[in-house]
């Protein structure tokens, strides 16, 4: 029994420090490269306008999306570890 209960804890924690890990990227790229960086990053061009506004309004969606596609293949790695894939 102890055992069950020390493998959950090992998979909750490892979840959790995941699920933290996407927010910090997450964060920093919608927070800090489309406004904090946005004055730095403005004399970079890409697409016909700059780098900071492109953050701004494709940047963070697409950094959001590939969070999702990394977490779920990350979590399928973390089930078939702690032996729970389905």
């Amino acid at each position: 029994m102890a055992d069950k209960k020390s493998n959950a804890e090992a998979y909750w924690a490892a979840n959790i420090r995941l699920i933290a890990g996407c927010l910090v990227v997450w964060a920093l790229v919608s927070y800090g490269c489309a406004i904090l960086l946005r004055p730095l990053l403005a004399s970079i061009p890409i697409g016909g306008t700059d780098l900071g506004f492109w953050f701004a309004q494709q940047g963070s969606i697409l950094t959001f999306i590939g969070i999702i596609f990394f977490y779920a293949w990350k979590m399928n790695r973390l089930d078939k570890q702690f032996g729970l894939e389905e």
